[in-house]
C-alpha cells in the first residue's frame, strides 16, 4: 500500500513539471514568488509579460500599491516612485474564463480595458468584482502563484503610509530584485527516484 501511494504521489507531483505553461520566478527583498502563466487562456498577455521579464524590465521595480484584503501591485515604478517607460498596451483578455481568485495574477490597467502595459497584481482574496461581466471587460487573469504566497503575505504585513503621494506603498521599498523564466524539464522538479 505504501509503495502504491508513493508511486501515485510521485506521479502527481511530477505533473507540474510536464505542463507546458511557462513559469517565472520573482526574487524579492522578502523572498521568492513563483508564477505559472496560462498562455493558452491569455496568449497576448503572457507574451507581453514574458517580453518584460526577458528584457529585465521588472528587475528593481517595487510593490507600490499594497491593499490588505484586496491585492498587491507591482511592475512599473522604481524605488523612488519613477514610472518606467513601457511598451504598447496589450489587448484585454479578461473574457478567458479565469477568475480573480486569491493567488491569481492579473494585469493592472486604466479605465480603458485595452490599456494594460507592464503593471500587474496578485489577488489577496477572491475579487469577483474584477472579473469580466457580460456587459463589461474585467481585469485579465494570466497566471497564478504556485509558490511563495507566504512572501506575498509578508509584503502585505509591511508598514505603509510614509509617502503622502503613495500611501499604499510599503515604508521600506519591497523590490523585485530579479524576474526570470524558469526552465522546465522533468528532471527539474526534484521528484525523481522517490
Amino acid at each position: 500500500m505504501r509503495v502504491l501511494l508513493a508511486i501515485i504521489l510521485t506521479g502527481f507531483l511530477a505533473l507540474p513539471a510536464l505542463a507546458e505553461n511557462p513559469q517565472v520566478e520573482l526574487q524579492t527583498d522578502l523572498g521568492g514568488i513563483q508564477l505559472e502563466l496560462y498562455k493558452d487562456k491569455a496568449p497576448a498577455t503572457v507574451e507581453n509579460f514574458l517580453a518584460y521579464v526577458d528584457s529585465g524590465f521588472y528587475n528593481g521595480v517595487i510593490f507600490h500599491r499594497v491593499i490588505p484584503g484586496f491585492m498587491v501591485q507591482t511592475g512599473g515604478m522604481t524605488f523612488d516612485f519613477q514610472k518606467k517607460e513601457t511598451r504598447e498596451p496589450v489587448a484585454n483578455e479578461s473574457a478567458n474564463g479565469l477568475k480573480n481568485l486569491r493567488g491569481t495574477v492579473a494585469m493592472a490597467r486604466l479605465n480603458d480595458p485595452d490599456s494594460a502595459t507592464a503593471q500587474f497584481f496578485i489577488n489577496l482574496v477572491n475579487n469577483g468584482h474584477l472579473d469580466a461581466q457580460k456587459d463589461k471587460p474585467g481585469y485579465t487573469v494570466f497566471g497564478k502563484v504556485v509558490k511563495g504566497m507566504g512572501v506575498v503575505d509578508k509584503i502585505v504585513a509591511e508598514p505603509r503610509g510614509l509617502y503622502r503621494a503613495f500611501p499604499a506603498a510599503p515604508n521600506t521599498p519591497v523590490r523585485i530584485l530579479k524576474a526570470k523564466r524558469l526552465k522546465q524539464s522533468p528532471e527539474a522538479d526534484g521528484n525523481k527516484g522517490e
